[in-house]
């Protein structure tokens, strides 16, 4: 295969999607976000094994669907690439990925409670979220998806949902653009905190499915008002050459 670079704008897209997620406070020194190779099939972009926080246009590494790097570099890859590979080979539909640890969700992954939207911000969520218990793909692990085997069975729990809640680990999310999959990893977390809040004031009226798609649709088109806020809020950032 002959590698195509990918477009200069979608590789700072990218470095901005890394620092927007840090400062929203969705990923730590650990989490990553990628998106696919607009011009070349079976290949996505995401950063070596970089806190999001520092991530530069030079970080930037292309993968195949194996894992493995295909454009140049000497740095180490993130052990869960495969989260990323093993999604987008399942979902043709998928353009970006993001996994995180972001706090208030990890309540949900535990007790096996679905993320439901409670508001009209967080309408991808409207057929829930989907669960991934690791024991049944590798017994007791380190719960880390280390291996195309481990991804291949977190992209089937994850199966036509947005959302899919990793027991004792995080949860990952998708997208149909960079943007619009770093705006569902942010409301995941605002509806996670929310649902928690409500939980001990009574039932929850959450949105029906009608509903949710309804304010899905809406949403995406404001988007771009999101990230720009999002860009601006960064200020000045070195985002390398």
């Amino acid at each position: 295969m002959t590698f195509e670079a990918p477009p200069s704008d979608l590789v700072d897209r990218l470095v901005y999607a890394n620092r927007i997620l840090y400062d929203q406070g969705i990923v730590d020194g650990l989490g990553h976000v990628s998106v696919r190779h607009p011009t070349q099939d079976g290949v996505f972009l995401l950063s070596c094994n970089r806190a999001p926080g520092l991530v530069k246009r030079q970080d930037i590494v292309c993968y195949d669907l194996d894992g493995n790097a295909v454009s140049q570099t000497t740095e180490r890859p993130y052990l869960e690439r495969f989260i990323h590979s093993e999604i987008y080979r399942a979902r043709p539909d998928v353009v970006a990925v993001v996994h995180s640890h972001s706090p208030s969700v990890i309540p949900f992954a535990i007790t096996h409670n679905p993320l439901k939207p409670v508001f009209h911000m967080s309408g991808f969520l409207g057929s829930g979220s989907a669960h991934f218990e690791i024991r049944e793909a590798a017994g007791n692990s380190d719960m880390l998806i280390r291996s195309a085997y481990l991804g291949e069975a977190l992209a089937k729990s994850l199966g036509k949902h947005n959302c899919v809640l990793m027991r004792g680990h995080g949860s990952t999310v998708v997208g149909t653009s960079l943007e619009q999959v770093v705006y569902r990893a942010i409301y995941a977390e605002v509806n996670a905190k929310l649902q928690l809040a409500a939980n001990g004031l009574g039932e929850i009226s959450f949105l029906n499915e009608e509903e949710a798609q309804l304010a899905s649709d809406m949403n995406d088109g404001q988007i771009p008002r999101s990230w720009n806020l999002w860009v601006t809020r960064l200020g000045q950032v070195d985002i390398g050459n």
